[in-house]
């Protein structure tokens, strides 16, 4: 059987399975319009399908229909989507559902997104093929690209809380954290608008470029708002700390890497003459020298990460102060016990001055030499050290009031070296009598 009659043979069981189709949805279904309008939005006819079809569909997801219509318009596009093996028939349901993104209010964004978190990823054509000819191989590959676009589409929305193709970009306004969280997700975005380069028969199928010609004009509000949120974050960047300026380099990075390839995207799309009578952004790369000086900063940047306002109030002064108390006493008890002090007085009484012991002298002869007479420079000494006694201790050794002082050299120290000699004197003299 030649080629040209196996694809009429497939045209021909497509028309049969969407006739079926239809008049099954008209005898069981209490949706019978709308199930109409799906099959015939999205049947085997690889032409776009008729605008009567699509605007049925996008009046029953409405925010004026009750939510049961929404969520059953959702469900028959997912049952649709994961029973079908043809390119054509999943390449135009995604084509409604990006249409419905983009031309219906925010809340049947919110009403995918739900969906999508109950169940298993609607848009998740990782294992679709369609082996049914050799250009159906190519129409498939872009196909799975396509649904990657929609399924990180609805991603982002989910992290920028807004449709960047619908509402005017914010990333200009964004403080750090938030550019760090929101410029990462844009970018990926764009890596997926970049994956929709159709290679091969994909090139040259009317309903492929149709879907590529939206997913190019949106290209362009997804780079307008990198852009402002790029140039947001260098002014920023050379105030943050390591952590986050070497991410904030790996998205200006990233960033210069993905303008080349955009650019190239648009090329490509010129050449298909998609978005006729349109021009493209100009892309302009960053100068080499700039990016010199963010790596040095970002290798030289302080440590540490953009503070929050829970770890401002995790680190008060006070766990400081009780650590700092904490370790005073681990020191004080480490160190040796001291003797006790006396009590500190309110007016100390004049201490008494140390009792001096003399010898008795009475009992010597007369001292000619004056070495028991006090002397005063050396009684005054006494008294300070007396009361340096008094006051500070000295080592282990118990001291009185009245202990003698070795440096002294007065009092009854004198009267004992002296009555050595005194006592000389005496036998000196009594030997001089006897003689």
């Amino acid at each position: 059987m030649s080629g040209g009659t196996q694809n009429s043979l497939r045209k021909a069981l497509g028309a049969i399975k969407d006739t079926t189709t239809v008049s099954l949805a008209k005898v069981n279904s209490d949706y019978k319009e709308l199930d109409i309008a799906i099959v015939k939005a999205t049947n085997h006819v690889e032409r776009p399908a008729k605008e009567k079809y699509i605007k049925a569909i996008f009046a029953a997801v409405s925010a004026t229909r009750p939510r049961a219509d929404v969520a059953y318009c959702i469900h028959a596009l997912a049952r649709r989507l994961s029973k079908t093996q043809n390119w054509a028939v999943a390449l135009k349901t995604l084509i409604v559902i990006h249409r419905a993104l983009r031309e219906v209010d925010p809340t049947f964004h919110e009403e995918l997104n739900n969906y999508g978190r109950s169940r298993s990823h609607m848009l998740n054509l990782a294992h679709f093929k369609d082996d049914s000819s050799p250009s159906a191989w190519d129409y498939s590959a872009w196909v799975r690209t396509y649904a990657l676009f929609l399924e990180e589409r609805m991603e982002c929305y989910r992290v920028l809380k807004y449709d960047v193709e619908a509402d005017r970009p914010r990333t200009k306004d964004l403080d750090t954290p938030g550019l760090l969280e929101q410029l990462p997700a844009l970018q990926q975005l764009l890596s997926r608008v970049i994956g929709c380069q159709p290679e091969g028969a994909a090139v040259g199928n009317f309903v492929i470029q149709l879907a590529l010609s939206m997913v190019a004009s949106e290209s362009i509000n997804i780079y307008n708002a990198i852009s402002d949120g790029t140039v947001n974050l260098v002014d920023k960047f050379f105030e943050m700390p390591h952590v986050d300026a070497l991410r904030a380099l790996d998205i200006y990075r990233r960033a210069g890497q993905q303008a080349e390839r955009l650019s190239e995207f648009y090329e490509i799309c010129k050449g298909l003459d998609i978005r006729r009578g349109e021009t493209f952004i100009k892309i302009e790369q960053p100068p080499a020298s700039f990016m010199q000086a963010m790596e040095e900063y970002a290798r030289e940047a302080p440590r540490g990460s953009t503070f929050r306002k829970d770890q401002v109030k995790s680190a008060g002064p006070k766990v400081i102060l009780a650590i700092e108390d904490k370790k005073t006493a681990e020191m004080l008890e480490a160190r040796p016990p001291s003797p006790p002090q006396p009590e500190p007085e309110p007016e100390p009484e004049p201490k008494p001055e140390p009792v001096k012991v003399e010898a008795p002298v009475a009992n010597y002869p007369p001292d000619l030499l004056g070495l028991n007479d006090p002397h005063p420079a050396a009684s005054e000494l006494d008294e300070k050290n007396a009361m340096a006694l008094a006051i500070v201790p000295v080592g282990d050794q118990p001291t009185t009031a009245g202990s003698p002082l070795t440096n002294g050299g007065t009092g009854w120290e004198l009267a004992l070296v002296t009555a050595p000699s005194s006592n000389g004197s005496a036998s000196t003299t009594s030997e001089l009598v006897i003689e």
